[in-house]
């Protein structure tokens, strides 16, 4: 399984959106809690953020391609979905 990396804003629906649908992903598929997720908040962590291009949060990675990047207006279904094509992707074999 490869790592994702997820770049978020303590404060931001959009990422707490996505703090959800990643915890709804685990509870429909246990092999998802076996994905490693590293969450990098933004504020507390420009070093790491410093490597990565994107704009908005929640943007997440998967061996430094930006997998998805939040839009404004994203809708907590599209956010799940967008989460649960980035888990199956960590998922598949390298």
């Amino acid at each position: 399984m490869k790592k994702l990396t997820i770049f978020h804003l303590d404060h931001c629906p959009y990422c707490r959106a996505a703090q959800r649908a990643v915890e709804a992903l685990k509870a429909e598929n246990p092999a998802y809690a076996d994905v490693p997720v590293e969450w990098v908040e933004e504020t507390r962590h420009p070093e790491i953020v410093r490597n990565y291009d994107y704009y908005y949060v929640p943007t997440v990675f998967l061996d430094g391609e930006k997998l998805y990047e939040a839009r404004p207006g994203d809708s907590d279904s599209v956010i799940l979905e967008r989460m649960r094509a980035a888990f199956e992707a960590a998922g598949q074999p390298a």
